[in-house]
């Protein structure tokens, strides 16, 4: 890759790993829902204005209902867990979490589209899943409300989601403009979770803290962040631009330390290393083979 990639590369890392420490900030004040859908709203609105400088929006209606159902299955669904997830979990540790989604979605490319797991991605699997353990050892399997056991859980279905939405996207919206998909998800999603956020929006007025942090969600770490993934794509190839998910969690544990004093543990080193492992085998990053291509797992 050429200088500009690698810096546009290491920017978008740090983006998408930034976003789990920007939702632990404000989730407090505004809950999952409501920052959410400011999240989405707000970024669909800024990559809207790119669009139309090339077409008008009323292009994306033949599409619409493909473009919702990833606008909940890549976006709505799995923010909102991972938002909720943050109210009991570090960012940081719940950007490891996040890094299990190339994962789910070879499991359920297999299950779904009959693609063929070999023995070094089953393996992968394995590993992957066994580094998961590790990470949530120790930290027990409470459930009861504000306990580590549902918020794992939670963080763990939004990562299954996105291998979900990865696999229909594949199959619906495949040789569709990754603009028109990031766009018409945003605001379809947006729209979606609209009247569970106002019926969910908070008593008091957030913080301007809080508000900066939904704006840098928004504006920096989804949609920004959505245009430089499309330019990689365009430079150096999907297989190198999806390589951004393992140094999410790197950033993710970095912008914690840096930002909230959260601490980083032994185990939640290993932990990362064994998850990336088995990552990258499932995902033939290692082994020879075609490579499971998931839209961005973050966020």
């Amino acid at each position: 890759m050429r200088p500009r990639d690698v810096c546009e590369f290491l920017l978008l890392a740090a983006l998408w790993g930034g976003s789990f420490i920007l939702m632990r900030f404000a989730v407090p004040e505004f809950g999952p829902v409501p920052l959410i859908e400011l999240r989405m709203a707000l970024a669909g609105m800024f990559l809207a204005a790119f669009f139309v400088i090339q077409k008008p929006l009323s292009a994306l209606r033949p599409l619409a209902r493909p473009l919702l159902i990833v606008g909940i299955l890549n976006s709505a669904l799995p923010f909102t867990l991972f938002a909720f997830a943050t109210l009991s979990l570090a960012g940081g540790f719940a950007s490891i979490l996040n890094a299990t989604a190339p994962m789910f979605g070879a499991q359920i490319s297999f299950l779904w589209l009959n693609e063929r797991l070999s023995p070094t991605r089953i393996f992968g699997l394995a590993i992957g899943f066994g580094g998961v353990v590790i990470l949530v050892w120790g930290k027990g399997l409470d459930v009861t409300a504000g306990g580590p056991g549902l918020a794992i859980g939670a963080a763990l279905l939004a990562a299954c989601l996105y291998g979900i939405a990865a696999n229909y996207t594949r199959r619906r919206l495949s040789g569709v403009n990754a603009l028109d998909i990031a766009t018409g998800s945003q605001l379809g999603g947006a729209l979606v979770l609209l009247p569970l956020a106002v019926w969910a929006w908070p008593p008091e007025l957030p913080s301007p803290g809080a508000w900066l942090a939904v704006a840098a969600l928004a504006l920096a770490c989804t949609a920004l962040a959505y245009i430089l993934y499309f330019r990689l794509i365009a430079q150096v190839g999907a297989t190198r631009a999806i390589a951004v998910t393992y140094l999410i969690p790197v950033f993710g544990m970095f912008w914690g330390r840096i930002f909230l004093h959260e601490p980083i543990s032994v185990t939640m080193v290993l932990g990362c290393a064994v998850i990336l492992l088995g990552t990258a085998l499932t995902t033939g990053l290692i082994a020879a083979g075609k490579p499971i291509v998931a839209p961005p797992a973050s966020r």
